[in-house]
């Protein structure tokens, strides 16, 4: 992997690249969820917004959930999910996304009360109208809280079956240790058996069996995370045979405490291994960056060169659920850009 004794510097424009690890949940900024806790009536146990930004600090993953899920109490109404949209697209454009790949979670929703076609609905709102207003093709993702029982993922998956012609594929998120995929096998069945491409969260903080699991028991097409493959050299020559993507998610990593340092991300290592790897945000609003914020902190933590990150935003296209057309017209986008 090409590098060089300092930084490249700094880019103009960002990079043309695509997200394909974005919880959207995850993207609520303070302002706005001090917004609609307003507009809805909802009291937050925060006096101001940067009380709560403050708030944004979390020893590990379940720490990190606890407020995650606390917050989401502010969306309530169609309009609330097109809104939380509708900002993350406006930000998206400014980091060079250019493809939006976008999980939800129904199950944090419906156990409050909102039903799964108000999220859906108003969702689709926003990325219905985002490759004309903000030049962002999209795809909607629908995601499975591990760390609820089978059974409420089935009866989420059935809730959703009217609205599946707005999902582009399943995926499964939160607390990873101890619910490991194989849990979910009849759900991701059905998934396939209704045409939907298949994700899965997997070597974050769980072991490397997990993305074995993900692999043969789930079939999915692509890792969320994935980054503990590196402890398997089987494990990796099958990724590399195989070319199943890896959307790694650097600040993410450290701000859970998945990795000590960002100098010490094996981001460079899984590149030379011939991993097909990619760079998303996780959760931008609590980790501190969006897409193009994961490219600069890794460039300059890593000292990596132009050309890797050329071939960050190749691999982000090359891992999308796009038609070739669209591929290649997002390629060409990436190999004409100057920095």
């Amino acid at each position: 992997m090409p590098s060089s004794p300092s930084a490249a510097p700094a880019r103009q424009t960002p990079l043309p690249k695509a997200e394909l690890h974005l919880h959207i949940e995850g993207t609520l900024e303070p302002e706005l969820a001090f917004a609609l806790a307003e507009r809805n009536g909802v009291t937050l146990p925060y006096a101001t917004e940067d009380e709560l930004r403050r708030a944004y600090s979390f020893a590990d993953l379940q720490s990190f959930l606890n407020l995650y899920y606390a917050l989401m109490a502010v969306l309530r109404t169609e309009d609330d999910f097109a809104d939380l949209a509708d900002a993350y697209l406006a930000r998206a454009q400014a980091q060079g996304v250019r493809h939006a790949e976008i999980f939800f979670d129904p199950q944090a929703h419906t156990a409050r009360g909102v039903p799964i076609g108000t999220v859906i609905d108003g969702l689709s709102r926003a990325l219905d109208t985002a490759q004309e207003t903000y030049g962002i093709s999209t795809r909607l993702i629908m995601c499975f809280l591990r760390d609820e029982s089978a059974e409420s993922a089935l009866t989420t998956f059935e809730a959703a079956r009217p609205h599946l012609h707005r999902i582009a594929a399943v995926g499964l998120d939160s607390a990873e240790v101890g619910h490991p995929p194989s849990k979910f096998q009849e759900v991701y069945a059905l998934a396939r058996e209704a045409g939907l491409k298949c994700v899965a969260h997997a070597g974050e903080e769980g072991p490397p069996a997990y993305v074995w699991e993900a692999l043969d028991l789930l079939g999915v097409d692509r890792i969320d995370h994935g980054v503990r493959c590196m402890e398997d050299e089987r494990l990796v020559a099958r990724l590399v045979a195989e070319q199943i993507p890896l959307t790694v998610c650097p600040l993410s990593n450290v701000r859970l405490r998945v990795i000590d340092d960002l100098a010490d991300h094996p981001l460079p290592a899984m590149l030379d291994a011939g991993l097909l790897v990619t760079v998303n945000s996780d959760d931008p609003a609590y980790f501190g960056g969006y897409a193009d914020d994961n490219f600069t902190a890794v460039r300059d933590a890593l000292r990596l060169d132009e050309e890797t990150l050329r071939t960050l935003a190749r691999n982000s296209f090359r891992a999308a659920f796009l038609d070739e057309v669209t591929r290649e017209k997002y390629l060409k986008e990436v190999d004409a850009h100057q920095a």
